[in-house]
């Protein structure tokens, strides 16, 4: 996935993102624990917290999509897939809880091997 796809005058798009998703704003507000309102206000769009919560998705979608081979895919897995050593929750909880930091550190030792 290339960031420039997601990205409208240097901020994270909600509206690209679930295009390229092809799923609904709402959808995309919802996977990130914000409300309607962070993804369809300009100056909720421009937040800081807003876009925190898009560039964490993303980040973690352009982590695990070569493993899956599909943007597609790989976004199923981020709010389908229950992570271990994480109580069965799914990356898109951990995201929605403020622990995106936590997927990402899983991502990496999945990818070292330490959890295969």
């Amino acid at each position: 996935m290339q960031l420039e796809t997601f990205v409208e005058s240097g901020q994270f798009a909600p509206s690209r993102i679930a295009s390229a998703l092809r799923t609904t704003k709402d959808e995309v507000a919802r996977t990130v624990g914000l409300g309607r309102d962070a993804v369809t206000r300009r100056d909720r769009i421009a937040s800081p917290r807003t876009q925190k919560r898009l560039r964490e998705m993303v980040e973690i979608l352009n982590r695990v999509q070569p493993r899956f081979g599909s943007e597609l895919i790989a976004y199923a897995w981020y709010r389908s897939e229950p992570l271990a050593g994480f109580g069965g929750l799914t990356a898109m909880q951990l995201v929605r809880d403020g622990h995106a930091a936590d997927v990402l550190d899983y991502i990496d030792a999945v990818d070292e091997g330490v959890f295969a």
